[in-house]
């Protein structure tokens, strides 16, 4: 399973991502916040889509989270890169 929290300045790029991830079986948590309980090859293809589609339309302040439960890794696209404090899972 995987957390994947975006936030995405512009409109029509948001919701193609969100659209992405639904097409995928995302469940959506909160608006900008979904779960994906799915095969390991699913959640490869997603992340193959944020790394070949969508990381090179984000802009400057624009912010891609994955958390990878099982193995408390998290990966990081757009302004989010330069975040680099740690989390704390409870």
């Amino acid at each position: 399973m995987i957390i994947i929290s975006y936030d995405i300045k512009n409109d029509k790029i948001r919701t193609k991502f969100a659209k992405m991830l639904r097409g995928q079986g995302a469940i959506r948590l909160q608006f900008s916040v979904y779960e994906v309980n799915n095969t390991q090859r699913i959640i490869d293809n997603i992340k193959i889509n944020i790394v070949d589609k969508f990381s090179k339309l984000f802009a400057g302040a624009d912010s891609v989270l994955i958390f990878d439960a099982p193995n408390a890794k998290v990966q990081k696209f757009g302004n989010a890169i330069h975040r680099d404090s740690d989390i704390v899972y409870l």
